[in-house]
């Protein structure tokens, strides 16, 4: 739960700045949203949390 909240402030923040700095305006915005919550709803989206878990996983491994 801790890494999916954690992605969607992150994914929130960056949006906001591709919205502010860059050419992507509030309607691209919204299309990218409403993309999103739609895939959540399909049957590949256990195969994105997967994949995005084993990311999270792997960089959390990294020592420094």
């Amino acid at each position: 739960m801790t890494v999916s909240i954690s992605a969607v402030v992150l994914l929130g923040v960056v949006v906001f700045i591709f919205v502010k700095k860059s050419g992507l305006n509030a309607a691209h915005a919204i299309v990218c949203s409403l993309f999103g919550f739609f895939l959540a709803s399909t049957s590949i989206a256990p195969s994105i949390n997967q994949f995005v878990t084993g990311i999270a996983d792997m960089i959390g491994q990294i020592r420094f």
